[in-house]
């Protein structure tokens, strides 16, 4: 073999076992690649997703106290505010055309229905037995939180033992309370009535003082009552607001106001003051013997052409007759010796009390 020869073999040998470096890869080989790098970035890119996340909930888990106190108020608010939309006011009554009662309007129609009240109850009058102020100022204060007729059947015994201030302001309290006991609270109101008779025996000469002012300084004596005496024993006018008038001052829709002194205010600017006394009569009777607070009986109302609470009760006209009370539905009355031109019958004296010593002459009313 020659050198060439030998030479040449040498040379391509070297050129087939070892590899060019500029020797490219494959597509396969460089496709795989490029997916491989491809998940990695995307499980990065999920990773980071899950810190984010993972901060957003630790940081909505770690919120201050005010933030969330704020949160809790602000739903309370709303509640309160629902509620408060929700609670039944006194709106007025809308005629058939659909808009709401002018003022003017509210103030006709109850001026109409005191008219129309005159009609039905031309008697009314105070349900209280009494001769003269001190008997229906004393009476009036043993009215709270009783009836009418159980102070008419009480107050005989007690003026016959106790006619004048000077009197009942001597007596001994003991005594008193057992002769007033029927009435309750009998205590509370011993030391009432024994109080005003007091200051009526040392401030003004035992009269009874014909001035609101001076009335309502007396023990046991407020705007109602002072009303009561001044309207019925002293010509006086004055709106009492029982809680009768209160009722039916909302039914007809005359306020919307639970407080007896704001109702007074608004009455007083819907009637002439003329009217108050004889409005106050009427008004109460109504409502003791028809409008009745727990079920009306609008069946048998004279008046429910004039009232927006029409329906409040019993609408049906027997049943409603049934449910009158007084000399509307054929019963006693709460005086056991009433003006002469009541229609009812007198009340009964108390039990164990013979008529003719718990009757006893009227005086000017």
């Amino acid at each position: 073999m020659s050198k060439r020869s030998k030479g040449t073999n040498r040379t391509g040998s070297l050129r087939g076992n070892g590899p060019s470096k500029a020797t490219p890869a494959t597509p396969t080989a460089a496709k795989a690649g490029a997916t491989k790098a491809g998940a990695s970035k995307t499980s990065a890119t999920k990773t980071g997703v899950r810190k984010t996340d993972a901060k957003k909930t630790k940081a909505a888990a770690g919120k201050p106290a005010a933030e969330s106190a704020a949160t809790k108020s602000a739903a309370k608010k709303a509640v309160a505010k629902k509620a408060a939309a929700e609670e039944p006011v006194a709106a007025p009554p809308k005629p058939s055309g659909g808009r709401a009662e002018s003022r003017l309007g509210m103030v006709r129609r109850a001026r109409r229905i005191n008219r129309e009240l005159a009609e039905v109850y031309p008697y009314a009058h105070p349900e209280l037995d009494f001769r003269n102020p001190f008997e229906l100022l004393v009476a009036t204060v043993l009215s709270a939180q009783t009836t009418d007729l159980r102070v008419n059947q009480t107050t005989p015994a007690l003026f016959a033992r106790y006619p004048t201030p000077e009197d009942l302001a001597a007596a001994v309290p003991e005594e008193v309370e057992e002769l007033i006991r029927p009435t309750g609270f009998f205590r509370a109101k011993t030391k009432s009535i024994m109080g005003l008779a007091a200051a009526l025996r040392d401030e003004h000469g035992g009269e009874v003082p014909g001035r609101l002012e001076d009335l309502v300084k007396l023990p046991g004596v407020g705007r109602k009552t002072a009303f009561v005496v001044l309207g019925n024993a002293f010509g006086v006018p004055g709106i009492t607001v029982d809680t009768h008038f209160m009722r039916l001052a909302r039914r007809f829709r005359w306020t919307a106001s639970d407080d007896p002194v704001k109702i007074e205010a608004e009455i007083a600017e819907i009637f002439p003051k003329g009217d108050w006394t004889m409005l106050s009569h009427r008004v109460i009777f109504h409502g003791r013997r028809i409008c009745h607070a727990r079920k009306p009986a609008c069946g048998a109302c004279p008046i429910t052409h004039l009232c927006p609470a029409y329906g409040e009760g019993e609408t049906d006209p027997e049943k409603a007759r049934k449910l009158l009370k007084y000399e509307k539905g054929g019963f006693p009355g709460q005086r056991l010796n009433p003006p002469a031109d009541y229609p009812g019958r007198p009340a009964p004296p108390a039990p164990g009390v013979a008529p003719g010593a718990a009757q006893r002459p009227s005086g000017a009313e």
